[in-house]
């Protein structure tokens, strides 16, 4: 891009004149400004290529949200959700070739007798005064036990051939699904921009397994992206009473929930039979106590260079922002960010002007820009 254009796509991103707090962090002050405001349990952001922002909202609405914060009327289309729990809309990403072919990606639980489930639809945003989503089309839902509101994973990563990774939880009361081949609960999948099999998916061809399945053995996945040196899949994952891990997930590999874990159940039992076990992967980055994280970005910007390589995640019982420095595959050093914001962060994404950009979990939902306080 001409340096004449991104100066001015860079200005045009910029939030009206706000308030903003000022928290301290390794790189220097930080300026947190409210972008955006009104948001209902906002979930997933995609920056579209003009800057503005697709929003999901938990409750089922998809809107664009304009540089200065305006929130658009909802987006006509969005399929039906199951608004319960922790379901809902929840995750939004754009095709890699979206300025020719405008398609988007939703996640969302979908409604089924009895309870819920994890699809994946795409569609066609257009635009204008109405804005509404044409030819939309469920290309993934997730088989197995339903859900009664809780534990959809449901973030969504495109991958650099156009494959979609998309992540799901074990829906809470189904744990030991997670290492069952035949359904889907506690898995990754990667399927097609179509919803179809790629033939190099590691249970392709099994009649004992599911052959959407990339990776096995999750717990509840709310933060995915892909490494933008490597192109491989990063994920993070809740655990109970502590032990939420970061993985590399990667194909037929199982990542041990339930058996394997770092963490204890809600009321103090043990859930696992060791922290380790032959067969099963270790994460790269474990807590105890949980932070409950979700959403993730690697920073690659301008406005932060000792941020650069970077892995951050928004946590949500931790209301904070952590910050990873890596050393390739390995997790060197965390800073806790904006602990005094005092908001559950439920995404976080590196804006084209080189800023993070927060969703805050509650009913009455932010956008947050984070710059350096000079900036």
């Amino acid at each position: 891009m001409k340096p004449c254009l991104w100066i001015g796509l860079a200005a045009a991103l910029l939030p009206a004149p706000a308030f903003a707090q000022t928290f301290p962090s390794d790189a220097g002050p930080l300026s947190v400004e409210t972008v955006a405001r009104g948001l209902d349990h906002p979930w997933g952001l995609a920056f579209l290529p003009d800057g503005r922002m697709l929003v999901t909202e938990r409750p089922g609405r998809l809107r664009i949200v304009a540089p200065d914060g305006k929130l658009s009327a909802p987006v006509a289309g969005v399929p039906p959700v199951r608004a319960s729990g922790q379901g809902g809309l929840l995750d939004v990403v754009l095709d890699r070739n979206f300025a020719n072919n405008r398609t988007i990606y939703l996640c969302f639980a979908d409604p089924a007798s009895g309870g819920g489930r994890t699809a994946m639809a795409r569609a066609r945003l257009t635009d204008g005064d109405a804005p509404a989503l044409d030819d939309v089309k469920v290309i993934f839902r997730q088989e197995g036990p339903l859900s009664s509101g809780n534990h959809y994973g449901c973030r969504i990563v495109q991958a650099r051939d156009g494959n979609l990774f998309l992540t799901m939880g074990d829906h809470f009361t189904h744990r030991n699904e997670a290492q069952n081949l035949a359904n889907h609960l506690g898995k990754i999948v990667r399927v097609t921009p179509d919803g179809a099999v790629p033939p190099d998916n590691p249970f392709a061809g099994r009649t004992d397994a599911k052959p959407e399945i990339w990776s096995y053995g999750h717990r509840n996945a709310q933060g995915a992206a892909l490494h933008p040196q490597t192109g491989k899949l990063w994920e993070h994952e809740h655990g109970p009473m502590g032990g939420d891990e970061i993985n590399i997930p990667l194909a037929g590999k199982n990542y041990g929930w339930p058996v394997i874990g770092y963490g204890i159940d809600y009321n103090g039992a043990k859930i696992h039979e060791a922290t380790a076990k032959p067969g099963m992967e270790q994460p790269i980055k474990y807590w105890v106590p949980s932070i409950a994280p979700s959403g993730m970005a690697f920073y690659n910007g301008a406005l932060f260079p000792s941020w650069r390589g970077s892995l951050f995640t928004g946590a949500l019982a931790g209301q904070m922002l952590v910050r990873l420095s890596l050393d390739g595959s390995k997790v060197t050093g965390e800073e806790r960010l904006l602990q005094n914001l005092n908001e559950r962060i439920r995404d976080v994404r590196q804006g084209p002007d080189g800023a993070l950009y927060l969703l805050t979990d509650s009913s009455a939902g932010r956008i947050l820009r984070v710059a350096p306080a000079s900036q």
